[in-house]
């Protein structure tokens, strides 16, 4: 008798790794929408004669996408409502007519309300997927987090894929593969992802404890980190491949197929970073892991620009660990929050957070090109970027200092 539910836990563990397994295959396939315009950017701006403005706005409108969306999906508590791996498959299809209308070649405004879907279909898929994988896991939660944010890094990065080793097509054969790929991460969510044994509490976003949020400094602090974090992550995601393809062109280093691919490279080799900073995390504690790692991306900001000339091994070394380190941190702000919020607001300062966060890449990814412009050129742009992390280091040390930081991560500050 003893042997049978040693049998049904091995089977359960089996489960859960087979479901995570699965839903991160999806979460890359779906996110490869992300950046599919981003990556043929150059030469969308040049068939559709793209000003500079509405080629920034390719990018910004999937961030201002998927802001609304997560907002909206938090306050009517979707997930609650619809089964999780519905809602996922829904919002894939959803990001699929999106992406797919690329192809139609349409005026500049239509593109970035396409754009704006795509964020907004987005936003179906990233919160869901982190919490259905809370249903599978009690212990080795922030790990399956960080596995979640890896796949989503991963995807982010597959765009930049396609380009590299399909340049001599024409672009649309970036748009079709991203889109060929998030319609089988509509099938993969809804035939093979299912909720776990360990139901998640309902997570409401609720505008009247914004308040509350805003008032309590142990998650200010934690905000304050994630905020200069995100200041650096996506400008720095939709600006490498310019970067690069200014550096190419500047050092003769290569052709734009091996600046895609080097893109390529920086960000996906991020989900080292996001598995390292899981288990870093769990075992260092949450504000030595973050701090450190907005302190070494921050030095990458601060020193890419050195390496702009040469020699290419030198900047890629430089632009690779900026790519690990940009990203380790991002699962932990989200785990310090639950792990510092009071219960009864923890779905309006998760919500927050992210509704904050991302509505400050608009920004800086609006701001980074015409940096580019007033600075005659993109070696020195990067730099900006530093400030972010760096004032966020600085809030997670601090907190690292009150009593309260014994809370995180089971005492491990």
């Amino acid at each position: 008798m003893a042997a049978e539910p040693l049998v049904q836990r091995d089977s359960e563990a089996r489960q859960r790794w087979t479901t995570l397994a699965l839903l991160c295959c999806a979460v890359v396939l779906s996110f490869s929408t992300w950046f599919s315009a981003t990556a043929i950017a150059p030469e969308l701006t040049r068939a559709w004669n793209l000003s500079t403005a509405e080629a920034t706005w390719l990018t910004n409108g999937v961030q201002i996408g998927f802001v609304t969306g997560a907002l909206l999906a938090s306050l009517f508590n979707l997930p609650d409502l619809i089964r999780m791996n519905r809602l996922m498959a829904g919002s894939a299809a959803l990001a699929v007519i999106a992406n797919a209308a690329l192809l139609l070649e349409p005026p500049p405004i239509v593109a970035i309300l396409c754009r704006i879907i795509t964020g907004f279909a987005l936003a179906g898929v990233y919160p869901p997927a982190l919490k259905l994988v809370s249903t599978w896991f009690v212990a080795g939660r922030g790990l399956a987090f960080a596995a979640v944010i890896g796949a989503i890094t991963a995807g982010s990065a597959l765009p930049h894929l396609f380009r590299g080793t399909t340049s001599a097509i024409a672009w649309q054969q970036v748009v079709v593969l991203s889109t060929i790929a998030a319609l089988a991460s509509m099938v993969l969510f809804l035939l093979c992802v299912r909720e776990g044994p360990f139901p998640y509490g309902k997570a409401m976003f609720d505008p009247h404890q914004i308040g509350r949020v805003l008032r309590d400094r142990h998650v200010a602090l934690v905000n304050i980190g994630y905020l200069g974090h995100m200041w650096e992550l996506y400008a720095m995601w939709a600006w490498l491949l310019t970067y690069l393809t200014a550096a190419f062109e500047a050092g003769d280093y290569g052709t734009a197929q091996d600046a895609s691919l080097l893109t390529f490279a920086t960000v996906a080799l991020g989900v080292v970073g996001c598995f390292a900073g899981g288990v870093l995390s769990d075992r260092v504690g949450r504000t030595a892991t973050t701090a450190g790692m907005m302190i070494a991306s921050g030095l990458c900001a601060l020193t890419v620009g050195f390496a702009y000339d040469g020699p290419l091994w030198l900047l890629a070394i430089v632009v690779v660990v900026w790519g690990i380190s940009i990203i380790g941190d991002s699962a932990q702000f989200s785990a310090a929050v639950t792990e510092l919020a009071d219960r009864n607001y923890i779905g309006t300062a998760l919500s927050l957070q992210m509704g904050m966060g991302f509505a400050l890449t608009i920004g800086m990814i609006w701001a980074l090109p015409r940096l580019a412009e007033l600075l005659g050129g993109w070696q020195w742009t990067f730099s900006v970027l530093a400030i972010g992390p760096f004032v966020g280091a600085a809030a997670m040390l601090y907190l690292r200092r009150l009593p309260a930081a014994t809370r995180l991560a089971n005492g491990r500050r």
